[in-house]
């Protein structure tokens, strides 16, 4: 049989058991810095103890929405969107601030209601993460939402490419894969299928263009660099390389995907085909997710600098209003064991 619900216990409540103002009362339970009496603080610590008063901990944070941080991201279910997250979150709560998560799916149109919604809640900041945000986006809509918002007061602070001006923060995509392409090439390489992703999508569109650059530049013949187009996502990377299995693999071949993902789901692939990685063909990944050092064989990949821009973007939503500053953030080339070197 179901308890019947507690009677709600109110501020009021206590401030009247304890014969003090509810502004005494919310002072002393509110964490204000305002100092109270000790014999009146006393009072008002008994009379919630006995009253079983909980705080309304949302209301509490609506009136002091200069503490949180609003993150609107276009995908929250990546890995390398968690790593960037989890670090926004340590940082703004070793700020004393709190974050609170949206996702868009990358549209416009989900970004520029997203933004209105928080902006009618007033958080202190703004974060957009995104593979690429435009000014002239819904005809300027969703640019003019975020300086009318900066007017009033807040910040905005933006994790990926964009032309708006805002603090912002993007990776260098391109030049790190074109890093990536060259070793590959230098190792020997002389057919290379690019597991692209999604056309047109901001960050692994660019991850492309620097591979194909970086194999060029190091002499591959352009016959024998293909790109393959599918979802960017573990299953487009299976079914990319299911495919690239079944036309055959000329050697030596290597297999370059836009992120760890997308790997990841090639080698399972390969690996269901009895093809062997790297022995057969090698498999490169981009972002180092944590789940790169636990597959077999551990993945060559770029390890991309995710918490560090997700704090540096928490640290700029909170700092002092200045001029706003651009930081391109460049990835690192780590080998491991799913790449292996071809001599001629």
């Amino acid at each position: 049989m179901p308890h019947p619900a507690r009677p709600t216990v109110t501020l009021r409540d206590v401030a009247a058991a304890a014969g003090v103002s509810v502004t005494t009362a919310s002072r002393v339970l509110g964490g204000s810095s305002r100092t109270v009496a000790p014999e009146y603080e006393q009072r008002v610590l008994t009379a919630a103890a006995a009253l079983r008063y909980t705080a309304d901990a949302a209301a509490r944070a609506m009136r002091r929405a200069s503490d949180s941080i609003a993150v609107v991201a276009d995908d929250l279910t990546t890995p390398s969107m968690g790593m960037v997250v989890a670090a926004m979150e340590r940082q703004a709560r070793d700020a004393g601030a709190f974050v609170t998560v949206s996702s868009t799916h990358g549209t416009a149109g989900r970004q520029l209601e997203t933004v209105r919604l928080q902006r009618a809640l007033r958080p202190r900041a703004l974060i957009l993460t995104s593979s690429r945000l435009d000014a002239n986006a819904l005809d300027g809509r969703l640019l003019d939402e975020l300086l009318g918002y900066e007017r009033d007061g807040g910040r905005v602070v933006i994790v990926g490419d964009t032309d708006m001006p805002f603090d912002a923060i993007g990776f260098d995509n391109h030049g790190s894969a074109k890093e990536l392409a060259t070793h590959i090439a230098e190792s020997g390489h002389r057919h290379v299928t690019i597991l692209a992703g999604v056309r047109g999508r901001g960050n692994v569109a660019a991850r492309t263009a620097g591979l194909v650059a970086g194999l060029r530049d190091a002499g591959l013949e352009e016959r024998h660099i293909h790109i393959s187009h599918g979802a960017v996502s573990r299953q487009g990377g299976f079914d990319a390389a299911r495919r690239l299995v079944a036309r055959g693999l000329e050697p030596p071949h290597a297999v370059l995907a836009a992120n760890d993902t997308i790997a990841i789901g090639a080698m399972s692939a390969f690996r269901a085909a009895g093809v062997s990685v790297p022995a057969d063909v090698s498999v490169t990944g981009f972002d180092d997710i944590e789940l790169a050092t636990d597959v077999t064989p551990r993945l060559t990949t770029v390890s991309l600098p995710l918490a560090e821009a997700g704090a540096e973007a928490v640290r700029l939503a909170l700092a002092a209003r200045a001029q706003a500053s651009r930081l391109m953030m460049r990835g690192q080339l780590v080998v491991r064991d799913s790449t292996a070197a071809h001599v001629p």
